[in-house]
């Protein structure tokens, strides 16, 4: 994955989890960043349906089809996830 891509991926996933508006419109936008994370990593999702947060920049993304991931950033600022 080129240092673009990573670059991307963390704005997203940093402006999502920093972001105040309604809770419903901010919980709307965490799944669609979540799925758009999801999908440019590889992993087989389709749609995140629900997500749990367990800290600054880390959720554990449930799919529709069951499979559940954990998203984060690592200690060199890269946005992982993986298999749960």
């Amino acid at each position: 994955m080129n240092r673009r891509t990573e670059t991307w991926i963390f704005v997203a996933l940093l402006t999502t989890l920093c972001a105040v508006p309604s809770r419903a419109a901010n919980d709307a936008e965490l799944l669609r960043d979540l799925t758009a994370v999801l999908a440019l990593l590889g992993m087989p999702c389709g749609q995140v349906v629900g997500a749990t947060r367990l800290a600054d920049s880390d959720h554990v993304a449930t799919c529709q089809d069951g499979n559940r991931y954990r998203v984060f950033i690592n200690a060199d600022g890269r946005v992982v996830a993986t298999k749960q």
